[in-house]
């Protein structure tokens, strides 16, 4: 059976389309992300209150994610992921028109739902799909998606909240997501490695929570609770601080600051390859210490250097979700999808607790509180990833491939 290859045409048609979905997924994920301010103002509630418009998403969508993934077994890999991006533009639109932050909130959690079929999914698609000496590099490609999507999002938001309002924002951007959701669908190559499974719920369940016998798995499912959480926590209230004085900057002003999600990427796909290379062990601990160093620079009053450390520590989260994702689908030895799932199970969970917990963090400490936080998250992940250089050792000892 014949795989994906890099440079052929079939996988440049995949990369783009998951560039696409994820470019779609993200956007609206993280549409609302510039909007809190404006929806901390205008419904009347706490910065902390106001991030339940991403954590309630996010949440929902790392209980759907361990759903979508078993369906996607039974029902395959483009169907699920298909209705998921549609079906998530259209919720987007309806969003701009709820009245009250009670509705609000309902329809960002039926988006989550909605929202967990291409994430669920896409991993899986690769694994399957791609060839091995290629994966890194199309996993790369489906993160930069992911990346470019999370930063068009908040400047779309932040420049159509400025001019418009927050109802346009999400608007525009429902409307962006169907034409990418339509590309999408057009150019995904069919499945040709997928076997369907009968729809047997115990055996589903059986055979995800089987997963957790694997140590390595284990570890990386933490580490990506840990860093993104410590990601959500930073991109949440850096807004808050920079509309404040000394900074004062306007939200089209702040929704440009995402733009050094250009550095995450690069970081994706660069250090994807790098550990094709040279292994996934010493690349994820490297980039795990760049995210540190990057968010202790941030602490710094001036606007410039706080903008390059928020760079420094986007390029090291991006790539070491690039690297921990792609070997998770290679450290799962059965149902690929489900190992996926858990994996972002865990990483959205660590978003929605991460992002609401540092809100208190802020409230009573400011931006040092919140620094606080994703520090101690940044040491324990380091910490992790050192324990699973230690196993992956044991492995190479018993097995010669380079993990």
């Amino acid at each position: 059976m014949n795989y994906i290859q890099r440079g052929t045409r079939k996988f440049k048609m995949a990369a783009l389309a998951l560039f696409a979905g994820g470019f779609s997924t993200f956007a609206i994920l993280w549409g609302t992300q510039p909007l809190l301010p404006d929806l901390s103002r205008e419904f009347h509630v706490s910065p902390a209150v106001s991030s339940l418009s991403l954590s309630s998403t996010t949440i929902a969508l790392a209980i759907s994610i361990l759903i979508a993934g078993s369906l996607s077994e039974v029902f395959g890999r483009k169907s699920i992921m298909t209705i998921s991006l549609a079906a998530s533009s259209i919720l987007s639109i309806l969003t701009a028109f709820m009245p009250n932050f009670q509705l609000l909130i309902l329809c960002r959690i039926l988006q989550g739902i909605t929202l967990a079929g291409l994430p669920a999914v896409a991993m899986a698609y690769l694994g399957e799909e791609i060839e091995p000496k290629s994966l890194g590099m199309a996993m790369g490609l489906y993160i930069s998606g992911n990346s470019i999507g999370g930063m068009a999002g908040r400047i779309i938001s932040g420049i159509l909240t400025d001019y418009f309002s927050w109802h346009a924002a999400l608007i525009g951007i429902g409307i962006i997501s169907l034409l990418a959701s339509l590309v999408f669908w057009l150019i995904l190559p069919p499945s040709s490695h997928f076997e369907p499974k009968k729809l047997n719920i115990k055996q589903l369940a059986v055979s995800l929570f089987s997963q957790f016998k694997e140590p390595g798995l284990v570890y990386l499912f933490l580490i990506g609770f840990l860093v993104m959480g410590g990601f959500v926590s930073l991109y949440n209230y850096i807004g808050f601080q920079l509309i404040k004085p000394p900074y004062s900057l306007s939200q089209t002003l702040v929704g440009f600051i995402f733009i050094v999600y250009l550095v995450g990427t690069f970081s994706s796909t660069w250090m994807g390859m790098l550990a094709d290379q040279h292994g996934k062990r010493k690349i994820l601990q490297l980039s795990l210490v760049i995210l540190l160093v990057g968010v202790c620079i941030t602490l710094n009053t001036n606007i410039w250097l706080k903008i390059i450390g928020i760079a420094i520590f986007t390029y090291g989260f991006f790539a070491g979700h690039s690297i921990a994702s792609s070997w998770v689908g290679k450290a799962a030895t059965h149902d690929k999808a489900q190992a996926a799932s858990l994996y972002l199970f865990f990483y959205y969970a660590g978003s929605s607790i991460g992002g609401t917990a540092s809100g208190t963090f802020y409230s009573y400490y400011g931006w040092i509180g919140v620094v606080g936080m994703i520090v101690v998250l940044a040491v324990i992940s380091i910490i992790l990833s050192i324990r699973l250089g230690i196993i992956v050792k044991r492995k190479v000892k018993l097995s010669p491939h380079k993990l």
